[in-house]
């Protein structure tokens, strides 16, 4: 579902959007690569602050990482790239994929088609990249009952006030935008005290919360 270094979502199952970008020292950036290469799946209410949590992730650790860059039967629009930012292929050639069990995850917003294949995913790997994949609820529940063994990061809000205070501070949100996406929010909270997540971080301080998911990305992998 969304995905380039830029950097836009997951190219994930849902369709793509600005995601903020911020200054860093030199002084943070590391190569050293991850000893557990298995993908990781980040989830989330919209407006909790994935993108920017991703996005820093890249920034300081350049090379190690990798956004999926998902299939979609929408257009291309002005500045976009087949295979860059989406792949962008037919109805017919996306059912054809999901007949053949070619996708971790997909999703329908719209009339559109949007999902993650497994191919993707296999070929990154291959390349030594560790595979991010930025997506919602129903995409997470795909990805755990698909043959893909990841690990799961769920990113929470300290509370929903804070949460509608940024979803009214993009400036972009219609009033009943904002209400549906707190509505969601809701659910996607109730399910991850349910759901088995590796890790969950509560986003109240941002630099303090990158440093948690940064610790645990390099955790040592268990046998």
């Amino acid at each position: 579902m969304r995905w380039f270094l830029g950097i836009a979502k997951r190219n994930s199952t849902l369709p793509f959007k600005h995601i903020p970008t911020f200054q860093v020292s030199k002084r943070s950036f590391t190569m050293a690569s991850p000893s557990d290469r298995r993908p990781i799946v980040i989830s989330g209410p919209s407006g909790v602050g994935k993108g920017t949590l991703i996005n820093m992730l890249f920034t300081r650790h350049p090379d190690q990482f990798t956004l999926s860059v998902s299939h979609t039967t929408r257009n291309p629009r002005e500045g976009e790239s087949d295979g860059v930012h989406y792949h962008f292929v037919t109805k017919d050639a996306f059912r054809d994929l999901i007949a053949k069990d070619g996708f971790v995850e997909h999703a329908q917003f719209g009339s559109n088609l949007y999902g993650t294949s497994k191919a993707t995913i296999e070929e990154q790997t291959a390349k030594g990249k560790v595979v991010v994949l930025d997506i919602e609820m129903e995409g997470v529940k795909q990805v755990k009952a698909s043959t893909i063994d990841a690990r799961y990061v769920f990113v929470s809000p300290p509370d929903t006030e804070e949460l509608e205070k940024r979803l009214r501070g993009r400036g972009t949100e219609t009033e009943e935008s904002i209400q549906q996406r707190l509505t969601r929010a809701q659910d996607e909270l109730a399910w991850a005290r349910s759901a088995e997540f590796d890790k969950i971080l509560v986003n109240d301080d941002l630099e303090k919360t990158y440093q948690e998911l940064d610790a645990f990305v390099y955790t040592e992998k268990s046998d």
